[in-house]
């Protein structure tokens, strides 16, 4: 939700500095409009040119930028921004900050900001554990302002951290969730994601190729969106990002079996569930104690059905919304609709094999939302914006 955002990015004469180039580079990706405010020991470790490349705008740094009377208003900035984000913050500038010491351009422009400030501090461990440097930042966060924590990746309430200064990818995620719209606060959603595993022996197993993307950037649009998600997922190597992660209660499962006892006993307290992963449909009927040695020409496995977790959830369902996935090679619209109605679903995200680059282990998908008022077809596009598309639908739903 940074699209059309301006924000003010101030630097600090911190090691971290370079740092600051990757902090743009991700703003401007999402969309925002950058203005880099850096002080007199900023550019001691890194250059106005870098910077002003990065941002297409001089780097204001002076309060005079000329000798004819020009200056920069840093009542101005202080109008413009959408948010205020200074990263690296040292010890020093948090010590100005805190006591209003204005002796430079940046101190100058927060003191005129009337829009929201985020803290990323950087300094070594003995300084940000110092008692001066912690009063300072609680007094920081009691003016309203935002600490990003060193290593923790959100906005922090507490005091752990280890002074080096949060990864930029996690800065940027902090401003990013700040700016998104709430409008699941105070849903409860329920996600499933990846493949079960279904043993044959003790290490053999009947699987998929489900890698969970899918389901894991549902769950972190969910939580980005204000609501209470419960993350059932299956074996993978997905890991939630450090800032949303903090609100996604992660449920690791195996099997079928596992899947099936996690999702029916947190779905009652639901408001809704997206099932996701792709579960095994079978199982082997007996699981062999010990590693089955090849002998013979031929191995015959007797498979019995696992548990319909999405049947399930449609007859439990009360004041839910339910939600599925069809990942189809061929009659695609036909066996969706099927499922649709099978299994009692309010909607149904279809996506088919037949689109190339799209479904198991992709960074991208390409899907039709069925309901029984109609279908909806999206173009291909990244899983987080097909999550973003799926998760509207949801909310229409809810509302």
């Amino acid at each position: 939700m940074l699209k059309g955002k301006k924000i003010v990015l101030g630097i600090t004469g911190s090691i971290a500095a370079y740092k600051a180039c990757f902090i743009i580079r991700g703003l401007i990706k999402a969309g925002a409009e950058v203005q880099v405010v850096i002080t007199p020991a900023g550019k001691e470790f890194i250059t106005p040119i870098t910077l002003s490349a990065l941002t297409q705008k001089p780097v204001i740094s002076e309060f005079f930028s000329q000798r004819d009377g020009t200056w920069h208003s840093h009542v101005k900035l202080g109008l413009w921004a959408d948010a205020m984000l200074i990263a690296p913050c040292t010890a020093s500038t948090l010590g100005k900050m805190s006591n209003g010491v204005a002796d430079n351009m940046l101190i100058t422009t927060y003191l005129s900001m009337k829009a929201p400030v985020f803290i990323a501090p950087a300094m070594d461990l003995d300084m940000y554990q110092h008692p001066t440097t912690q009063q300072n930042m609680e007094r920081l966060k009691g003016f309203g302002n935002h600490i990003i924590e060193p290593q923790s990746g959100f906005l922090a309430s507490g005091l752990e951290g280890k002074g080096r200064m949060e990864e930029p990818e996690s800065i940027v995620a902090c401003l990013d969730d700040y700016f998104e719209q709430k409008d699941l606060e105070g849903k409860k959603i329920m996600i499933t994601a990846g493949p079960t595993y279904e043993k044959i022996d003790p290490v053999r197993f009947i699987g998929n190729y489900s890698s969970g993307k899918m389901g894991f950037a549902l769950a972190e649009e969910c939580a980005r969106r204000g609501a209470e998600v419960t993350l059932i997922a299956g074996p993978v190597n997905c890991q939630l990002s450090s800032v949303i992660g903090q609100r996604i209660q992660r449920i690791n499962v195996e099997s079928c079996e596992q899947m099936y006892q996690a999702a029916t006993e947190a779905f009652p307290k639901q408001d809704a569930a997206i099932l996701c992963a792709a579960v095994a449909d079978y199982r082997p009927e007996h699981i062999a104690d010990q590693k089955i040695k090849r002998e013979g020409d031929d191995l015959v496995i007797r498979l019995k059905p696992t548990h319909d977790i999405a049947a399930a959830l449609g007859q439990m369902k009360q004041q839910q919304v339910l939600v599925g996935f069809a990942l189809e090679t061929n009659d695609e619209q036909s066996n969706a609709q099927k499922k649709l109605e099978k299994k009692n679903l309010d909607f149904i995200v279809l996506n088919s094999l037949r689109n190339e680059g799209t479904c198991f282990q992709a960074d991208e998908n390409q899907i039709s939302i069925i309901s029984r008022n109609g279908q909806k077809d999206y173009e291909k596009k990244s899983k987080k914006d097909v999550a973003h598309d799926i998760v509207n639908t949801l909310k229409d739903k809810l509302l």
